[in-house]
């Protein structure tokens, strides 16, 4: 009798797991056993179709593997059977987000932040969301009710202080700023980033102050010198720029922009013999940058290259037909060389462009409602 209790025994133990495969599917889950487990859930999910379990388990594997389109496919059938199943709109808003499909993963997440206005991981999702989208405007206030909760995610407050930005939330672009200072009184980034905020709210010298004080906090930050070299450019501090420039190019000897505006300032500081070399490689590596073939030919025309330079301006012309400062140059210089009707027609070109230009900032100005617009001048 004892040995035909324990070969009982032993029997029971298979006839107990065949009756419960869900729980032999979420124990090889557990246990780490990825492939197991899915080969457990989907045969579930084929005898048992009505049932959402072995479909948000899948789900929820696939995305542990980040295949967050198949992630997707499984939850939506499951959520399609059981839209109220615990975890699982979090679950499908999370694959949503991870994939970068912003919209959908909004309205996933959105009921849910509205259920817990309180939950810092929703407000971060939902803001997320909305930057992904470009909803800057949209995104700033639930990102700053996260970053109101964790104060000490500089991460977060960089991010919510870049959506007010690009949402034109001046304020609270430097509301952030001083907080970013607070945590960290060297921050290059908190300069920079209110430099771009005085930079758009105009004042011009502001935004130079704090970009000064971004280089000296951190002279190796990407794009820092360039940032400050361009507020110089267009001040008319070429020298200065110049320098700028310069040093953006010795922390990145590939950057473009520095390049182009070093070789700049050097045309507009007379220094033709600098900015050619620059120019010249350019053009080779960037031959779609019209403002660098404008450049360029401007050098040629000053060391009476001309054909070089006539070339120079037809090719920006040819990559910016609406620039009429093009046009302008290329007149001048077939003036210069007694084509005279060759100078007349880029002459023509250039009037025709500025006309066009005008009409359509007269155009922009009758739209205005008239309580918005300058006095008229006695």
């Amino acid at each position: 009798m004892l040995c035909l209790a324990i070969a009982a025994a032993a029997c029971a133990v298979p006839v107990i797991a065949q009756q419960d495969p869900a729980q032999a599917a979420r124990t090889l889950e557990k246990q780490g056993k990825t492939a197991e487990a899915e080969a457990a859930w989907r045969t579930l999910a084929r005898g048992y179709p009505t049932n959402p379990e072995p479909l948000a388990h899948l789900g929820l594997l696939e995305a542990r593997q980040e295949h967050y389109g198949e992630a997707i496919t499984y939850y939506k059938k499951a959520f399609a059977l059981a839209p109220t199943m615990p975890g699982l709109r979090l679950n499908l808003g999370l694959a949503y987000f991870k994939q970068g499909s912003y919209a959908e993963a909004l309205a996933m997440l959105e009921p849910l932040r509205q259920a817990e206005p309180g939950d810092l991981r929703l407000n971060i999702l939902v803001g997320m969301s909305h930057y992904g989208l470009g909803q800057f405007a949209e995104a700033s206030p639930y990102l700053k009710q996260a970053s109101d909760a964790d104060t000490q995610n500089l991460t977060l407050l960089l991010t919510l202080a870049h959506s007010c930005l690009l949402s034109g939330q001046y304020p609270c672009v430097v509301d952030a700023y001083h907080r970013l200072v607070a945590l960290n009184a060297e921050s290059a980034e908190a300069d920079m980033l209110v430099g771009e905020a005085l930079d758009e709210m105009k004042d011009k010298e502001g935004a130079i102050r704090e970009l000064r004080a971004a280089v000296k906090a951190n002279p190796k930050e990407p794009n820092v010198h360039f940032g400050l070299g361009y507020l110089l450019w267009t001040q008319s501090a070429y020298a200065e720029a110049a320098q700028e420039f310069a040093a953006e190019l010795a922390n990145d000897p590939q950057h473009a922009l520095a390049t182009l505006y070093l070789a700049d300032a050097d045309i507009q500081l007379g220094k033709m013999d600098e900015a050619r070399p620059l120019l010249e490689a350019l053009v080779k590596s960037e031959p779609e940058n019209a403002k660098a073939h404008l450049d360029l030919g401007v050098v040629y025309a000053e060391a009476q290259r001309n054909d070089e330079a006539i070339r120079e301006y037809e090719a920006a012309a040819k990559l910016a037909p609406d620039d009429a400062n093009v046009h302008w140059r290329l007149g001048r210089l077939y003036r210069a060389m007694g084509r005279a009707d060759e100078a007349k027609a880029e002459f023509a070109k250039t009037g025709d462009l500025n006309k066009a230009a005008n009409e359509r900032l007269l155009k922009i100005m009758s739209t205005i409602p008239a309580k918005q617009q300058a006095p008229a001048v006695p």
